[in-house]
Parts: structure tokens; sequence; C-alpha cells
């Protein structure tokens, strides 16, 4: 049971250095960069920069464009992170494999990491608030600044629609929460066979203690 106890402790502490590092890397962009691409600093070369914009919607720069769209992604971001603590504490409980805790830690944090911008921001940064919300709280928006524009070039010329035009990849500004989702999401979209075997053997092997 102690072991749970400690399991528990270390998959949460997971989740809160993600909310950390999110929290003070948006604090000090904020703080110290100007908005835009007059303020973008280069890190490596041209192809990876900070670059402060705010976001007022959803992951890698998406918006939620209804009236109601903030005040609902924000609701669900909170509702859907409650849904996360409970379920890594289940998960635990049932003896779930470390590397799949850690990924849900990661996309708990990320998850929470954002809704603390949506929620606060708007009261607490100036000029943060999305223009014409009934309420700064949970109309925060988000900010952003990883930017990865690694290749531009044009379409070739005989493409249809798009031939000559601009393209540039990768064009999202992004932050570390928006990172981490994305990140423990795709670990365990790859070693969810792992996972699935591990959890088939930690079953199996109750099974037969019980026994």
């Amino acid at each position: 049971m102690g072991n749970k106890k400690n399991n528990l402790s270390k998959i949460y502490g997971v989740a809160i250095l993600v909310i950390v590092l999110d929290q003070l890397s948006k604090l000090l962009v904020h703080n110290f960069m100007d908005m835009g691409t007059f303020g973008e600093v280069k890190v490596i070369g041209d192809w990876f920069r900070l670059h402060y914009l705010l976001n007022p919607g959803m992951a890698f720069g998406m918006e939620f464009g209804n009236e109601y769209g903030k005040l609902i992604l924000t609701t669900f971001r909170i509702i859907a992170s409650g849904g996360i603590v409970y379920g890594l504490y289940i998960m635990n409980e049932k003896g779930a494999h470390w590397g799949f805790l850690v990924c849900g830690a990661m996309i708990l944090g990320g998850a929470i990491g954002n809704s603390i911008d949506s929620v606060f921001y708007g009261v607490f940064i100036e000029g943060n608030m999305i223009p014409n919300s009934p309420t700064p709280w949970f109309h925060g928006q988000v900010i952003d600044m990883l930017y990865f524009p690694m290749v531009r070039g044009n379409f070739p010329d005989w493409l249809p629609f798009y031939g000559g035009d601009k393209f540039l990849f990768f064009s999202p500004v992004f932050n570390i929460a928006d990172s981490a989702i994305f990140l423990g999401v795709l670990f365990i979209f790859i070693f969810q066979n792992k996972f699935a075997e591990y959890d088939k053997k930690e079953l199996k092997k109750e099974v037969i203690e019980k026994e």
C-alpha cells in the first residue's frame, strides 16, 4: 500500500513539475519579451525561436470560434483535469505501468497549466482578457512562445490551388503545457501495446495470488 502511495506522489509530482515549468516560462515571456515578430528571440538559428503571442483558444494556435467557446473550453479543461486526477489514482491502484502513469501526469500538468491561463490571466495580467468578454474570469488568453519555423519555401507551380504559394513548416506557436499534452498522448499511442501487455501480466499475477 505504501509503495502505491509513493508512486502516486511521484506521479502527481510530474504533473506539478509540468505546471511550474509552464507557468514560469509564460510569466518570464510576459515580463521580459515584446509581443509579436518584433520581440522574437532566436534560440537556435532561424528554426527555433521564442515568439510571444496570445492564443484565445485551443492548443497550437487553434481557436474555438464561438461566443461561448472560451467558457466551454475552460470548463471542459477543468472537468477533464479532475477526471485525469481520479483516473491516475484508480490506474495506480490497479498497478498500471509506470510509463503510462507518467504520460497521464504529463497530460494532467498540461491541461492544468493552460487552465490557469484561461481562468486567471484575464484578471491578473493587463491586456490578456479576450476583447469584449463579459468577464475577465475564465476568459484569459493562453501565452504561447515556442516557435519552430523549420522549413520555408514555395509549393510547386504545377500543384492545383496552392501552386506558387509560400509554405512554412512548422508554423504553430505553442507552450510547454501543449508540448506535455502532445508528448503524453504520443507516448501512450506508441507504447500502448507494451502498456496493455504489462496490465495483463499484473492482472494475471493478482489472480494467481488470490488463488
